[in-house]
């Protein structure tokens, strides 16, 4: 005897979500290299940040956008798009973000992200996300985007994978935020807030040492947060 279930209907974004997933997981050979990042430095200056102007605040997503973005101008090899026939390396940063929707997804783009302040990224998130969630954004601002960033961290996830959004050539899966105990440069212990991130790269386009260059460059500019106050 079968069991009872509830059929839930494709609706027309779940069908093109499922054709975008399909065709990029047949298409695309993606590697994926992790990273587990201290964001003490982070935290610490974001916290500072929020008590200036408790009606202005910034979230860990919002820096991390913000850091991503710089670290793809420092490193543009994962800054692309790819074609038939070439690569498209970009000279500014369009973050792709991923916002679950009832039903499906959105990734609205937040162009240029590498010059606009912390908070300039946190008011257009907060936007595209209370828009996404009435289907009020516009073609315009779905689509492009030179890299994406899916952040399931805030649910519990401590590490995923994530599919490529294609024609890109890279996407960043991060985790949770949670303390752990590590070991420091003199190989003491220590209890730091770590952040698990791993990147899903198109080897079509991007080798290996370039990937690493990338997450180190990450790495680089979370454990001094100062650079971010530079746009």
């Amino acid at each position: 005897m079968s069991q009872p279930f509830t059929e839930v209907p494709l609706t027309p974004l779940r069908k093109a979500i499922a054709a975008r997933m399909t065709q990029a997981k047949q298409t695309i050979p993606h590697f994926r290299l992790v990273a587990n990042l201290e964001i003490d430095a982070l935290l610490r200056w974001r916290a500072a940040f929020n008590e200036v102007d408790p009606k202005k605040k910034i979230s860990v997503n919002d820096c991390l956008i913000k850091t991503v973005a710089m670290a793809l101008v420092y490193n543009p090899a994962l800054n692309c798009q790819i074609t038939d026939t070439a690569i498209h390396r970009f000279q500014s940063a369009d973050i792709s973000i991923v916002i679950a929707l009832e039903g499906g997804l959105a990734t609205p783009v937040i162009r240029g992200a590498e010059a606009k302040s912390v908070m300039k990224i946190s008011e257009e998130v907060k936007d595209f996300a209370e828009r996404a969630g009435s289907n009020a954004l516009k073609l315009s601002e779905i689509s492009g985007g030179s890299f994406s960033i899916s952040n399931l961290g805030g649910f519990g996830v401590e590490q995923f994978d994530a599919i490529i959004n294609a024609p890109q050539c890279a996407i960043l899966a991060i985790g949770k935020a949670e303390p752990r105990v590590v070991a420091d440069g003199l190989k003491r212990t220590k209890v730091a807030t770590m952040l698990t991130c791993t990147l899903s790269v198109d080897h079509r386009a991007v080798d290996g040492v370039e990937a690493s260059k990338f997450l180190q460059g990450l790495r680089d500019v979370i454990s001094d947060p100062k650079r971010l106050e530079c746009a």
